[in-house]
């Protein structure tokens, strides 16, 4: 059973940065290619970033340049850095694994407000 454990939002002004972090436990993290989805109030969770087991990495075209993924097999975990934030990137972060997913985490906030 995996448990996902997603950390690191906040309040931050726009352009600031912040970096998310999500810890999975449980076996075979390596094997996932793993995401980065948002969810602002109100709309549907939208996928924002990808990285796969070898560290391959694709990117919404709304973070493009702004947004790195990362992750550490051995540690199991998925980073996202986040820089020049804008208020339209407040959301909730989760990180999973494609269909089938595991069970959702409860998500870290982001607020980018001045």
């Amino acid at each position: 059973q995996v448990q996902l454990v997603e950390s690191g939002g906040g309040l931050v002004q726009p352009g600031g940065s912040l970096r998310l972090s999500c810890f999975a436990s449980g076996s075979f993290f390596s094997m996932y290619t793993m995401h980065w989805y948002h969810q602002a109030p109100g709309k549907e969770r939208e996928l924002v970033a990808s990285i796969t087991s070898s560290g391959s990495t694709n990117y919404a075209d709304s973070v493009k340049g702004r947004f790195t993924i990362s992750r550490d097999n051995a540690k199991k975990t998925v980073w996202l850095q986040m820089n020049s934030l804008k208020p339209e990137d407040t959301a909730v972060y989760y990180c999973n694994k494609g269909f089938p997913h595991f069970a959702w985490g409860q998500g870290t906030q982001v607020t980018v407000s001045s």
